[in-house]
């Protein structure tokens, strides 16, 4: 029996970015947006704010953009300061790349393994899904989700009793299965 498993962001993630006014290399982002019109041309910035400060930089969208290029929806949720276009963006790597920045996903997101009815059987089939592109290691996932250390799941793997086709080891952010034997 398969079990599936949920990664869901539960906020906004860190910005990784140097503050120009203090040390701190923090920045949140709450949903604002900063859309310029110079006559026909836009500018669009998402604005995030120093966790240390408060200062506010500003995270280019578009820039110099033709007003008829951007779609009315888009400029709609924009002005209205959506939060979910904001996640969007910050996950866009076109975004990330143009400013330079990192996303800190530690304490956004949560593991929903749908109950622990899957913990007493002796081999688990689980399909674990990606509400947004999180990159997550899964032997902390499979510790969390199982109730063990990570030394154990670790050991698991080692032993040959944790088997995936992806890579246990290293970071994910798209979707996998494994199957654990007891």
């Amino acid at each position: 029996m398969l079990t599936n498993w949920v990664i869901m962001p539960t906020c906004l993630p860190l910005v990784l970015r140097r503050c120009h006014t203090c040390p701190s290399d923090r920045f949140r982002a709450d949903g604002r947006f900063r859309v310029n019109a110079n006559h026909k041309l836009l500018d669009i910035w998402l604005l995030v704010l120093c966790t240390a400060c408060g200062e506010t930089a500003k995270l280019t969208v578009l820039e110099r953009t033709h007003v008829r290029s951007v779609r009315p929806e888009l400029l709609y949720r924009l002005h209205d300061n959506d939060p979910a276009l904001a996640a969007e963006l910050l996950q866009d790597p076109v975004v990330r790349r143009r400013n330079r920045i990192a996303l800190d996903w530690n304490d956004a997101w949560r593991l929903d393994t749908g109950g622990s009815d899957h913990l007493d059987r002796e081999v688990i089939d689980v399909s674990v899904q990606f509400a947004a592109r999180i990159p997550v290691r899964p032997v902390r996932l499979i510790a969390e989700g199982c109730g063990l250390t990570r030394a154990e799941v670790e050991r698991l793997v080692t032993d040959g009793k944790l088997v995936s086709v992806a890579r246990l080891r290293s970071r994910l952010s798209g979707d996998f299965t494994f199957t654990l034997k007891r």
